[in-house]
């Protein structure tokens, strides 16, 4: 009789179940990554940015007499002819919702696209009959955050003679406004220049605060 031919065969291991013991250290592991990614980090990051650049961390915002007025970074709608008026906005639901930025979404062959910038152009051109200049593109369609501030210089300029009209201002006086809030593009090279409308409209209240 051969001896082997009941000799038990060799099975395959079963993998160790996981021990009590790694919870311990697994639960210290996320209290600590936690810690450290969730409110050191953070807070020194933060600390750092309000002694380096404490306006710019605090939102870059805008005052006003001791009013803040808004933020550098976020459009804000103006309609009324003795202001200049800034990009579409697409937000819900309301211009310019910075908890909601969004682009619209529409596609070149959207009829609600075109409907959005036929509609803008009949309101400039409602608001200034006798400029029949062709409406600089930024002025009729929104930007991809719905929360671009800028205008081009070029959309400003469209504005200045309306702008000039509605305050009683000579219409070189609102160009050199237009030019002090013209930014130029990052180390000179990045972007376009852009005018600030926000910074532009409370300059031109200070100028004519009362027209």
């Amino acid at each position: 009789m051969n001896p082997q031919a009941h000799s038990p065969q060799p099975t395959s291991a079963s993998p160790a179940p996981v021990q009590g013991g790694l919870v311990r250290p697994m639960a210290v592991i996320f209290v600590a990554l936690s810690l450290i990614t969730g409110l050191l980090y953070p807070g020194v990051i933060t600390g750092i940015a309000k002694a380096v650049f404490p306006h710019r961390a605090a939102g870059s915002l805008i005052e006003n007499k001791g009013k803040i007025m808004g933020s550098e970074l976020i459009g804000q709608p103006f309609s009324d002819p003795k202001y200049f008026w800034g990009r579409l906005s697409a937000t819900a639901p309301m211009p310019f919702n910075a908890s909601a930025s969004a682009g619209s979404n529409l596609g070149p062959s959207n009829p609600a696209l075109a409907d959005a910038a036929r509609a803008r152009i009949e309101a400039l051109r409602a608001a200034e009959p006798d400029n029949q200049a062709p409406v600089p593109v930024d002025l009729v369609t929104a930007s991809g955050s719905g929360l671009d501030p800028h205008i081009s210089p070029a959309a400003a300029e469209y504005q200045a003679a309306r702008v000039a009209r509605a305050r009683g201002i000579p219409l070189e006086q609102v160009r050199q406004l237009i030019a002090a809030n013209t930014e130029a593009p990052l180390l000179a090279v990045l972007g376009d220049p852009g005018v600030n409308v926000l910074k532009l409209n409370l300059a031109l209240d200070g100028v004519a605060p009362n027209r």
